[in-house]
């Protein structure tokens, strides 16, 4: 009979590998992903959520694991004021010199429950609309106008948001005061008068291999993190499935494959669902775009 250090040893070790299988089949699938029809060749990502929830870190944290190493292209901010000042779209190569992967993600500037701090509510529908440019040097006080000299007047479905990732910090959902939760209420009614996917993302997990089961196909919830979920279902009426949890790598210096699952997992939930967004769209609006890629005869 083994000692039962040996034996916990093992099944670390057979834990770890069967995690490596796993967020390789995750990796496969999502290299392997195309956009529901071909309606666009890449699905745009929006992440929006409170100052210091997170969004730069996850774009950070899905390059990383791309490229195999942990990097840190999006600057990150601190949780009191954010950092990001301008719109930015992010595309994701396959490795260094890889190809580019069939989706972008979209950082914004943080939520802030002061007036006139963080993104302003006004600029909401314009990204959402695709009228955003990249690099847009965001102003709190003043939303973009069709004015402007990028101002994206006639966007076509590939600059539309597909799929927006409400991103909040698992340990402040609790005691998020009524006056942020007012405005990402207020995101979320402009995301469903434009009949956008959504998800939300919830970050700061501190142990990502408690949260995953055995399987690593189902997400094993403690008490706590189950009622963090709950509150989020009840506040803005996610489908529970639709609510998921991560751990950015913020302060790591190597990969984690239990990181990468949960990372991958989110990712591969948000671009099915922005394929159920191409897929519910008027068939005036899919039927045009698939005329368009017909090859003339």
């Amino acid at each position: 009979m083994q000692p039962s250090g040996i034996k916990d040893n093992l099944d670390d070790i057979k834990r770890i590998i069967k995690a490596r299988e796993h967020r390789n089949r995750l990796l496969a699938d999502i290299r392997d992903y195309r956009p529901y029809a071909d309606l666009v060749s890449e699905i745009r990502i929006l992440l929006v959520g409170p100052v210091g929830s997170g969004k730069s870190s996850f774009f950070n944290s899905v390059k990383s694991i791309f490229h195999g190493h942990v990097t840190g292209q999006a600057v990150v901010g601190s949780d009191i004021t954010s950092i990001t000042e301008r719109y930015r779209i992010y595309s994701v190569k396959d490795g260094k010199n890889g190809k580019s992967l069939p989706f972008m993600l979209c950082d914004t500037m943080g939520l802030d429950g002061a007036e006139g701090a963080g993104l302003c509510m006004d600029d909401i529908p314009h990204i959402l609309k695709g009228c955003m440019p990249d690099r847009y040097q965001f102003n709190s006080r003043k939303p973009i106008t069709p004015e402007h000299s990028t101002f994206i007047t006639s966007p076509s479905l590939k600059d539309r948001i597909h799929c927006v990732a409400y991103v909040l910090d698992i340990n402040s959902i609790d005691n998020l005061y009524s006056k942020m939760l007012a405005k990402v209420k207020q995101v979320h009614k402009e995301v469903l008068n434009c009949g956008i996917a959504y998800v939300a993302l919830l970050t700061k997990v501190d142990d990502c291999s408690e949260v995953l089961q055995d399987n690593f196909l189902n997400m094993s919830r403690s008490m706590t993190s189950q009622s963090r979920v709950m509150n989020v279902h009840k506040m803005l009426g996610i489908p529970i499935s639709n609510i998921l949890m991560v751990g950015n790598y913020a302060s790591d210096l190597e990969l984690d494959p239990m990181k990468d699952i949960l990372i991958l997992s989110a990712l591969r939930q948000m671009l099915r669902a922005a394929d159920d967004f191409l897929e519910d769209l008027p068939l005036e609006e899919t039927g045009a775009i698939e005329r368009a890629l017909q090859p003339c005869i």
